[in-house]
């Protein structure tokens, strides 16, 4: 990720929680908050609830593979945290992505389009 770093200190999701923006669907909930640098801060939340180890890591990398591949589409200057509710486990890669997207869209996060 070229223009991304990791968030992975408690305070920093605690900060975005409390603070920032969310919108959310049956499978992913997305927060962010503008940090006031030229680059974003990505977090990825996936919780015990949702399975063993293996399929939280296939979830998380489902995750990070799609923030990936539309990195060079968002808007810069935000930390954003991803939070893998308990349905992602069933959910295909097609689904989770159109649901990221969707929710990044409404957040205006990704350039040229404008929140609604």
């Amino acid at each position: 990720m070229h223009f991304t770093s990791s968030i992975k200190q408690n305070y920093e999701f605690r900060r975005i929680y409390a603070r920032g923006k969310s919108v959310a669907s049956g499978l992913i909930v997305v927060y962010c908050r503008r940090n006031g640098r030229d680059a974003n801060q990505l977090g990825l939340t996936v919780g015990t609830k949702v399975g063993k180890a293996v399929i939280r890591n296939r979830v998380r990398r489902r995750l990070k593979a799609i923030y990936r591949l539309h990195e060079s589409t968002f808007r810069r200057g935000f930390d954003i945290v991803i939070v893998a509710r308990v349905r992602s486990k069933e959910a295909s890669y097609g689904q989770l992505e159109a649901d990221f997207l969707r929710l990044t869209d409404k957040l205006g996060l990704r350039s040229g389009r404008e929140k609604q």
